[in-house]
């Protein structure tokens, strides 16, 4: 057997990085390194700002969701928690009306990640608090390599179980039908290979992002025209609407079926129907199906004609 390497842990971070702003978070703001985190956390990180004004102060890295524009805010530490960041991560949280806040730091100190785990279970299910260590591994004479470990996280069924309190019946299925379709989305690995799973929510739709801040992949239930629908949604773009409406017989005959070229006042939708009943347990497997196919195809669609 060939010799095995040794992994080394590199204790003293400012050893690379000995500036939190200048250097860690210059360097976490860069896009590989970003998705790093994303990876992390299973959320698409897209860069807004570094050292983003909230007030007289700067939040480390202000960030969007892909696919979602959910507002992100990120602050990093070199250092063991304190209460100082802790504080500030509320204020900085306040400030940009984030609804996923990311916590950095060399070591999470007891009291402050049952504080990120407090939060977690206090906060309404669209608020989620991350707390997590970033370490520095080598190998021989190895480049150095980061490595983030997740300490805290949203305890999302614990949230979801708040939140079936109060629901109507078609509420409740909703979200019985969103549950049942990320189950699917797991089990399906081309699917998987182009799509993160979002949580499931007891709203009539589940959008999916496919690497574009501009527009995303939705799929939608209809209980009342007992029916199915997926989309390109385009947020506010009518020249990039216009761009794939000059390709709208290709399109069509990629999906398979008639498209609706929807245009409103901002938003523009790509959409297609099927006469699927979502309201009916027994058909929910076809649904899902129908779904995971469409899905792909519109990222196609996007890939070929968004030029």
């Amino acid at each position: 057997m060939d010799k095995l390497g040794k992994m080394t842990r590199i204790t003293d971070l400012r050893s690379v990085w000995p500036h939190e702003a200048n250097d860690f978070t210059k360097w976490l703001a860069q896009e590989d390194n970003l998705a790093l985190l994303s990876d992390a956390i299973d959320i698409e990180l897209e860069l807004e700002e570094r050292e983003s004004s909230v007030g007289s102060f700067n939040v480390d890295i202000f960030a969007k969701e892909v696919g979602t524009n959910r507002c992100i805010i990120i602050e990093n530490q070199l250092e063991d928690t304190n209460h100082d960041h802790l504080g500030k991560l509320i204020t900085y949280a306040s400030g940009k009306g984030a609804e996923v806040i990311v916590w950095v730091v060399k070591r999470a100190r007891d009291e402050h990640r049952q504080a990120i785990e407090w939060l977690n279970q206090h906060t309404d299910s669209n608020i989620g608090f991350f707390l997590l260590e970033i370490e520095l591994w080598q190998i021989g004479d190895s480049e150095k390599a980061p490595r983030f470990n997740i300490v805290e996280k949203p305890n999302d069924w614990s949230k979801t179980m708040k939140t079936i309190e109060g629901l109507s019946d078609t509420e409740l299925l909703k979200l019985e039908f969103w549950t049942g379709f990320n189950e699917a989305m797991s089990d399906n690995n081309d699917f998987i290979r182009n799509f993160r799973s979002r949580k499931a929510s007891p709203q009539h739709w589940y959008d999916l992002s496919i690497g574009s801040s501009a527009y995303h992949v939705g799929l939608t239930i209809n209980t009342q025209k007992q029916s199915i629908g997926a989309e390109i949604y385009i947020n506010d773009d009518k020249k990039m609407f216009e761009q794939f409406k000059k390709h709208k017989d290709e399109i069509s005959e990629m999906l398979n079926s008639e498209v609706e070229w929807r245009e409103a006042k901002k938003a523009c939708r790509i959409f297609i129907t099927t006469n699927i009943n979502p309201k009916k347990h027994e058909c929910w497997a076809k649904a899902y199906n129908w779904f995971l196919e469409k899905a792909i195809v519109f990222k196609e669609v996007a890939y070929i004609f968004d030029k």
